[in-house]
């Protein structure tokens, strides 16, 4: 009876259903309408069963719909995003966010407006990722100004390393398809608009926040934290204090989620203890409305989004006098946020945030009656802790897949930091808001920043222990899912054994068995050539079975290697960069690996595929070789300059790949 209970578990389904099937399968104008058709024939149909108590027919065609629906959605919003051609054009734009150091270059992202064609103008839907170069001067951009630029669009592109983080779909799904590299003397104008958006202005906010903390004294590291911890702004961190947090395990206390929403929305409603009975709704309405407005200074994130849509959803229940599932909350503000943007579902904090809140509402209450203890910080500590690994337990396939590691101390750091966290959370609050009265403001201050020295005290001490972090480790996204649906039954059967039936569970593993199974057959019974895509560098392995030979002279292997090899289960074996010139053998294959092929006796080796390494290699001769090349690899050492027209143009287009161009190569052997 879960349509009825958890009725937007009924409409999500097939509603994600359908934006996943457009992603993997695409499929074309005359299925939807065939499908259109069916579904409304099926509701035509459902008209005759209305007699009934139960309609049975109308739940089909109502999911066909909603499967469709996503499909739709996801198609146009898609679409949405503005074709450009890498030429040369004058762009109107609007600031999206604050820019931020990157190496050499300010990045930030601005919002396509038109495209000025002399006296022409094209309206654009979109946005763009612009780098501009430092040595252009100090930026003083703000969120919602307006710029005129001249620029070449660049279209966003993968590597294409196998199993990589696929960083075209993720700027995709945010609106930017294309990137551009500035000078000064390509802004042609810069203005401050009339009226600025509602999301600028939260920026804007958000900056000036930052601004009161370092008045009050907070500055440095410690500034970059408090910014982080309380207000979700990580651009100021460095990427070693980033890792000290994700290696202990507590990285997800500065990602402005649901735990940030609950400590505000605890704190405020206790606050306001003296308005009760008939002043009751008052004090809901308060909380609720702190709550948005902490929302939307923060950026509005999908996370703090959820949680925010959840609590309002809950707390109007109860101003309507109504008892609200909190499960089916949780889910409608999901729908909610699928609707407003269908890639949502596709983002690493959205999944992360409603996996670990819907175990922690499924299962906390069970995991935490089954310890009871009579002194209160005993309880408190064991709260956190049933809290801990709860939502670890439900994040796990997920932060195996996504970030290729696991923390072994996550339960210790947690209980420790969540509290001091809670405490952060609430002094960052209370700073700007009593920042006029310097007697206030400036103490308050004080112990923010000595709370998180302390925080970042403890987890660089958490992070530097023995064993703190299991590396390498990675599941496919399918075996995610599995792993993750497996680990919710197995939870449910342990905590809720008489209300369930152990043959799911049993199923679901097996089919988890059968995957990682499958994938270890299939690689056991075949080799492959794989030139991995690494900027300037020639990376060659072949993989035999399960064993992945490396030929790289670099002594730090690529991330991209070594999450490949997590995942699909691999021993990596660095044998070191082959000699000039090199012939493999791999079964009845030959591999030529050389900067001069020309001047290697080709006729004598036959080889059946030449890879061209070496920054400027002497390829003359290449293409009077008779053999049976089935592929010619040009590889990231070749620098981008060098003339290959005499390989290009006479040979084959599928015969020759450029992987600075193309991306990866990878052949079965």
């Amino acid at each position: 009876m879960l349509h009825k209970e958890i009725p937007f578990l009924r409409i999500g389904v097939p509603l994600c259903a359908g934006i996943i099937a457009y992603r993997y399968l695409d499929p074309d104008t005359p299925f939807l309408l065939l499908s259109s058709l069916l579904a409304a024939a099926g509701f035509v149909i459902s008209i005759f069963f209305n007699r009934y108590q139960t309609n049975f027919v109308y739940g089909y065609p109502l999911t066909l719909a909603l499967f469709i629906s996503g499909i739709v959605l996801y198609s146009n919003e898609k679409d949405s995003i503005s074709t450009l051609l890498p030429d040369l054009g004058t762009y109107l734009t609007t600031v999206s966010e604050y820019p931020t150091e990157r190496g050499n270059n300010f990045r930030f992202t601005t919002r396509l407006e038109q495209k000025l064609n002399g006296p022409d103008k094209v309206c654009l839907n979109g946005s763009l990722l612009l780098y501009l170069r430092k040595d252009t001067g100090t930026v003083h951009f703000k969120p919602g100004d307006i710029l005129l630029i001249r620029c070449v669009p660049i279209e966003i592109r993968n590597r294409n390393n196998p199993d990589e983080f696929d960083y075209r779909f993720y700027m995709e799904n945010r609106g930017v398809r294309y990137s551009a590299f500035l000078n000064r003397g390509d802004i042609i104008a810069h203005s401050s608009p009339d009226k600025r958006q509602l999301a600028h202005k939260a920026l804007i906010i958000r900056e000036k926040i930052i601004d009161l903390y370092r008045l009050r004294g907070i500055t440095g590291d410690t500034l970059a934290l408090v910014a982080a911890l309380t207000l979700g702004q990580k651009n100021m961190l460095d990427p070693e204090q980033k890792q000290i947090f994700i290696k202990a395990g507590v990285m997800h206390i500065m990602a402005v989620s649901g735990l940030h929403a609950v400590i505000l929305s605890l704190f405020l409603f206790n606050i306001l203890f003296f308005l009760k009975k008939k002043l009751n709704p008052l004090r809901i309405v308060i909380t609720i409305l702190f709550l948005w407005t902490f929302a939307f200074v923060t950026g509005l994130t999908p996370s703090v989004l959820r949680a925010t849509l959840m609590y309002s959803f809950l707390q109007t229940g109860k101003l309507m006098k109504r008892n609200v599932s909190s499960i089916n909350s949780v889910l409608a503000s999901a729908f909610v946020l699928i609707l407003m943007r269908p890639s949502v579902i596709f983002d690493a904090g959205f999944l992360l945030s409603y996996s670990a809140v819907i175990f922690i509402i499924c299962f906390y209450q069970d995991l935490y009656l089954k310890l009871s203890f009579s002194n209160l910080i005993a309880d408190k500590i064991w709260q956190a802790a049933v809290v801990t690994i709860v939502a670890q337990a439900g994040t796990l396939p997920l932060t195996m897949s996504l970030f290729n590691r696991f923390p072994t101390y996550f339960l210790l750091t947690n209980v420790i930091i969540v509290p001091v966290s809670s405490l952060l959370v609430i002094l960052g609050c209370i700073v700007p808001m009593t920042f006029p009265l310097v007697f206030i403001s400036q103490p308050i201050a004080s112990i923010l920043g000595f709370l998180t020295g302390i925080t970042e005290s403890i987890t660089l001490r958490a992070s530097s222990l023995p064993f703190s972090s299991v590396e390498n480790i990675g599941l496919t996204p399918t075996e995610s899912l599995f792993l993750a649906c497996t680990i919710f039954l197995l939870t449910w059967y342990m905590l809720r054994k008489p209300a369930f039936s152990v043959r799911y569970l049993l199923v679901m593993i097996l089919i988890f068995i059968f995957l990682s199974t499958f994938k270890d057959i299939s690689h056991k019974t075949s080799d492959e050539l794989i030139v991995f895509n690494n900027s300037g560098n020639i990376t060659l392995s072949i993989r035999t079975g399960k064993k992945l030979n490396l030929y790289e002279g670099e002594k730090d292997i690529s991330p991209d290697i070594l999450k490949f090899c997590a995942t699909r289960g691999l021993k990596l074996i660095k044998k070191g960069k082959p000699k000039d010139p090199t012939c493999l053998k791999v079964n009845d294959n030959k591999i030529l690996v050389s900067s001069s092929p020309g001047l290697t006796n080709l006729s004598k080796l036959d080889p059946d595929v030449i890879i061209i390494t070496g920054a400027y290699p002497s390829t003359a001769k290449v293409i009077s070789h008779p053999g049976k090349v089935k592929a010619i690899i040009i590889s990231p050492e070749v620098r981008s300059g060098t003339r290959l027209t005499e390989i290009t143009k006479p040979i084959a287009s599928d015969t020759v790949h450029i992987v600075r161009q193309y991306g990866a190569f990878r052949m079965r052997l």
